[in-house]
């Protein structure tokens, strides 16, 4: 059987980390807590639990915090948790069976993360694998009688294990100034980070998030050359500035572009309802809807292919006084789901 260190990074987490360190009880041989500047009683919380905890000055860089976590640890495997995640007792009598019966050659072992639509604010689904099992030390091989190469690529695991994501609010607002930081500093977001800050914006970003956001994008746009992927992003993301500026040159812009490409956005085309809906043209804005909702790709945000352009189709036959279309749209909208 190997061993574990859980290690975790935290900060004014006193609502939260008893909840998820008794949901941890006996499944490691050590926790490693790194807090990175809390003012409430986190680090007394902690200390029920372990004696190593350690303190880690926040430089705006969680991977920073993670590797002094992770730096921290001892035993054959570390448990990568965040304060916020449950194992309930079925999922807890997985892992201890995984903690038997895993073979030494797995490097990492990936875990079902749920409950991501609640609070979420970068993906579209309800369940992932994410990895959350490291092997501590990693062995490298010599692999082929000729030719011989070192295995690069980790063996990966997928277990059943399922961890509940369970925040008590959205981490929005601190990850949009985690992202402007980013930019100041660097310049630049990876292209992770940059599809990750859209996806955000169109998820959980209020107006203001947008008007920040807009000269980030609003260089791509001035790019003589991008990526398609980088192209439709900023299309979704300008046509939804533009719109909330009140500037429909530059909206119906970033609009055409985005449609002439041969498959519109949903975004983009949820925005153009959004546009006639408010100067009241509700029959146009039923076209827009509709397009979202059926002939349109979803970019960044599943709802806007889905249930948003339903609600508003239902609202918009509503004002042109078809109730019949109106019931229909409304039942779609209430049986809608994202699986």
């Amino acid at each position: 059987m190997f061993t574990i260190s859980i290690c975790m990074i935290v900060k004014n987490e006193e609502k939260v980390l008893e909840r998820c360190l008794d949901s941890l009880k006996g499944l490691a041989e050590e926790i490693i807590i790194v807090d990175t500047g809390s003012t409430d009683l986190t680090k007394q919380i902690a200390a029920r639990y372990t004696n190593r905890i350690y303190d880690f000055e926040w430089v705006n860089d969680f991977s920073a915090a993670r590797n002094f976590s992770f730096s921290k640890a001892s035993m054959d495997y570390i448990y990568a948790a965040d304060a916020d995640e449950v194992l309930d007792e079925e999922n807890r009598q997985r892992f201890l069976v995984l903690k038997q019966k895993l073979l030494p050659e797995i490097e990492i072992v990936q875990m079902k993360y749920s409950n991501q639509l609640s609070y979420n604010t970068t993906y579209n689904f309800d369940m992932e694998y994410r990895p959350k099992l490291y092997k501590r030390l990693r062995n490298f091989r010599w692999v082929e009688p000729i030719h011989e190469s070192v295995v690069l690529a980790p063996i990966v695991f997928d277990s059943d294990i399922v961890i509940q994501h369970m925040p008590l609010s959205s981490h929005a607002a601190r990850d949009f100034g985690s992202f402007q930081r980013v930019i100041e500093q660097y310049g630049v977001l990876s292209p992770k980070l940059y599809e990750m800050y859209a996806k955000e914006l169109y998820i959980a970003g209020e107006t203001n998030d947008f008007m920040e956001a807009y000269p980030y994008f609003k260089s791509f746009a001035d790019k003589e050359e991008c990526s398609d992927r980088e192209r439709k992003i900023y299309e979704c993301i300008l046509t939804k500035c533009y719109r909330l500026k009140n500037d429909v040159t530059g909206m119906m812009k970033y609009c055409l572009r985005n449609i002439a490409d041969g498959k519109a956005s949903s975004e983009v085309c949820y925005e153009l309802g959004e546009y006639f809906i408010g100067i009241s043209d509700y029959q146009e804005a039923t076209i827009w809807y509709y397009n979202a909702a059926y002939e349109a790709e979803c970019e960044l945000n599943i709802h806007y292919a889905g249930d948003y352009p339903l609600k508003q189709l239902a609202q918009c036959y509503h004002n042109l006084g078809n109730f019949q279309q109106e019931e229909a749209f409304m039942e779609l909208y209430n049986t809608w789901s994202p699986e």
